[in-house]
């Protein structure tokens, strides 16, 4: 089990808003640099568009700085998984992490299952794990059917309990049934705040340890360290009045923050 970052704890300063978007090898000397252990390149799309040289590049980089690189993508289309597949080949990755839908593709779960059949026994194969997230477009009972009609080891669920609120699951339910299944945590926490005249709420990111997450009842489901399931930082850290540079200083500010808790927690 280790701890790391993803690019979801850097989403402002890779954004169109920040004058100079940090880059991969920036992204993975900060992670180093405040202590983390896994750096998880999630949905960023410039991966996609990497060669062999620049993927080689990239896995050196991250070995010298004693990082562990993960890989995360959306949908279960098997074209689409197994070109991940030989990405994380070239990465040396053994986890990727995707969602069951995207934009154009929406697969109910006979036809989830049959997809991952299809493609699942490759990871397996390759030594790499496929992680499904827990979020609101697909009611986490569903999520758990399809890992568990699949069947296969190398197949499991990335849990963000916080990404079900929206759908009207609790944390606390959402931990319970993926517990035995869970092979990634993103760690996040996330609060309720009354809008102005109290008309309606805001739900949002808020430093760990401040907000709903219950984070020692989720590591006591999970049972991470035992398991070998690697916790990785991200945020909703929502855009600062005062601009870009407030807002990046504050996202550094809470990755650190993070971070510096879950060490401090072994």
């Amino acid at each position: 089990m280790a701890y790391g970052i993803s690019t979801y704890a850097y989403f402002w300063r890779i954004s169109s808003r920040a004058p100079e978007p940090m880059s991969l090898p920036d992204m993975l000397r900060d992670t180093a640099e405040l202590g983390g252990e896994v750096f998880q390149i999630c949905d960023y799309a410039p991966v996609e568009s990497c060669d062999r040289a620049e993927l080689a590049d990239l896995r050196a980089t991250a070995g010298d700085l004693g990082l562990t690189l993960e890989l995360g993508t959306r949908g279960i289309r098997p074209g689409h998984l197994l070109k991940y597949l030989d990405t994380a080949g070239e990465l040396g990755v053994t986890l990727v992490r995707s969602m069951l839908n995207t934009a154009g593709h929406r697969p109910g779960t006979a036809e989830a299952v049959a997809l991952l059949k299809e493609a699942v026994p490759r990871y397996a194969a390759a030594g790499v794990t496929l992680g499904l997230e827990t979020y609101e477009q697909v009611a986490t009972d569903d999520l758990v059917d399809v890992v568990r009609a699949v069947d296969d080891p190398h197949l499991g669920i990335v849990l963000d309990p916080g990404n079900s609120v929206a759908r009207l699951e609790r944390p606390a339910d959402v931990v319970a049934a993926t517990a035995p299944h869970v092979v990634n945590i993103h760690v996040k926490d996330f609060a309720f705040t009354r809008r102005d005249g109290w008309v309606g709420f805001t739900y949002a990111g808020c430093p760990l340890g401040e907000g709903l997450l219950d984070y020692d009842a989720m590591i006591a489901a999970v049972g991470p360290e035992e398991r070998g399931v690697n916790q990785i930082v991200e945020h909703w850290l929502p855009w600062q009045d005062e601009g870009y540079d407030a807002t990046a200083r504050l996202e550094h500010q809470w990755t650190q923050h993070s971070i510096n808790t879950l060490l401090r927690s072994e």
